[in-house]
């Protein structure tokens, strides 16, 4: 048995910011320092020490936006964690002392949609710092089911805090790139190469896609991306669809590249990116919907028909995946080190405020230190 504690310490989302409609005022978000009690284990559960709870998009989300969560404030938000299992129920001891990922989403297992596959958007799911009571990343303990841990073997240098990224942001577009049913050889684009946009460019190509062309605002992040998988970039900032649209037209005419069959993953969640891949959709391809915002966005849909192409959302990463991702990780198929941050959780606040002003180009991993 490792080292178990009397209480967890946690970051608890006591309210989350709100707006008044009628009024226009605002409620500020609000997280506060706090202890909680350590629960009993049932069985089949482990109690995870964490080493780092990275800082994502869906986090600020519930906080500065008000989008609902399951369980209602107070509730410890984080869901990419990473670390060491120090307590377990007398069925999983054999977990206790085993470093692992903790899943972002963690299907029932036993409803239809889990028996057919689809377990990632299983309706019953836990999701820490959402579905599973007060317990979240930000923290220093949590409870969770064994079942789904990944285990972290052979990491070599690589920080067991960075790798809670792992569990979402790295996971994620492996997931989209199965819905998409991407193939060797593909043709693929990738928009907004943020925090989830900068793994899916690097899968695609390790799961040997053909191109992969990277389109976002930020010069610094297409150059990036340039040299670790894309064979293109196109920077948007300040042109039309049809500007974009031309630009792609001509690399494709360069590289002798069909005009048909591409499959776009829309990672950015802005408006402006879900409009751009939607009129970069057409004959036989595939509009992958990754990232989320809350806007609206107008389309003619009878366009699919006419293109007998494909629109597809994607949730989360199904757990059976994740030893995938970390071996392309652990293998170096995938620059991963240069794209992640440690902070200390104390700064939380703050590394919020910083994550929602702008998306950061290094994931934000917090690490306990209370």
């Amino acid at each position: 048995m490792g080292n178990v504690p009397d209480k967890i310490w946690t970051w608890q989302m006591v309210s989350p910011f709100k707006k008044d409609r009628e009024t226009g005022e605002v409620t500020p978000g609000k997280l506060e320092k706090t202890q909680i009690d350590v629960p009993a284990l049932n069985a089949g559960d482990v109690l995870v020490e964490v080493a780092g709870c990275g800082i994502c998009h869906t986090d600020l989300g519930y906080y500065y936006y008000g989008v609902p969560t399951v369980n209602q404030p107070p509730l410890t938000l984080g869901h990419e964690i990473s670390g060491t299992v120090v307590d377990a129920a007398d069925d999983v001891k054999a977990w206790v002392g085993k470093e692992v990922i903790i899943p972002a989403v963690m299907p029932c297992r036993k409803c239809e949609l889990c028996k057919t596959g689809r377990g990632n958007r299983c309706l019953a799911q836990k999701m820490p710092g959402n579905s599973m009571g007060i317990y979240g990343g930000f923290s220093s303990h949590i409870p969770v089911p064994a079942i789904d841990l990944c285990e972290v073997k052979n990491r070599g240098d690589l920080a067991l805090e960075k790798l809670a990224v792992v569990a979402d942001a790295a996971t994620t577009p492996f997931q989209a790139a199965k819905r998409a049913d991407v193939q060797v050889g593909d043709n693929t684009i990738v928009i907004g190469v943020g925090g989830v946009g900068q793994y899916m460019v690097q899968e695609l190509k390790a799961l040997g896609a053909g191109t992969v062309v990277a389109i976002d605002i930020n010069q610094e992040r297409l150059d990036t991306m340039l040299k670790n998988g894309a064979d293109f970039a196109i920077n948007s900032s300040g042109k039309s669809s049809k500007e974009i649209s031309a630009e792609l037209k001509g690399f494709r005419k360069e590289q002798g590249l069909p005009g048909y069959g591409w499959k776009i993953f829309e990672s950015s969640g802005s408006k402006p990116g879900q409009e751009l891949g939607l009129a970069l959709l057409s004959f036989t391809g595939k509009l992958v919907i990754i990232g989320f915002g809350p806007h609206k966005v107008e389309y003619s849909i009878s366009r699919l028909m006419a293109f007998d192409a494909d629109v597809i959302g994607t949730w989360g990463c199904l757990p059976e995946y994740y030893p995938s991702v970390l071996s392309m990780i652990t293998s170096g198929k995938i620059n991963f080190d240069e794209f992640v941050q440690t902070r200390p959780m104390s700064t939380i606040v703050e590394s919020f405020d910083e994550a929602h002003k702008q998306s950061p180009d290094q994931r934000i991993v917090l690490v306990p230190d209370f």
